[in-house]
């Protein structure tokens, strides 16, 4: 019977550890934040209008454009990764095909930027 709780001490000491540091960062917000929030803060933020006006308002259609920049871009990097990984394995036909891939995102890139799609006025 000791061997076994000898075993185990080491994962009852590190559930003990983790759950007095997860209980300490969950405490520590309410204890050090700030409490009284400044207009600015208080504002809208990341969509541009208000969150409690009409639901049917018009808004720019720039929003919609940057969440698509933002999922593309996203996905290059979700393809880099795999690459990165298996780098060694892919060989020379699986470089020159993720350096194309990357020469087209970024003659994209240089498209969108010069239209003006990424300016935000």
């Amino acid at each position: 019977m000791q061997s076994i709780l000898g075993d185990y001490l080491p994962l009852v000491v590190f559930i003990a550890v983790s759950a007095v540091i997860s209980g300490a960062l969950l405490v520590a917000p309410f204890l050090v934040a700030y409490q009284s929030p400044d207009p600015e803060k208080l504002s809208a933020y990341e969509c541009g209008f208000n969150a409690f006006d009409d639901a049917r308002m018009k808004f720019d259609i720039r929003f919609y454009l940057v969440s698509l920049l933002f999922i593309i871009f996203d996905l290059e990097v979700a393809f880099l990764f795999p690459w990165a990984a298996a780098f060694k394995r892919v060989g020379h036909f699986g470089f020159w095909s993720m350096i194309v891939f990357l020469g087209v995102l970024t003659v994209g890139f240089i498209y969108e930027w010069k239209k003006g799609a990424l300016e935000w006025e």
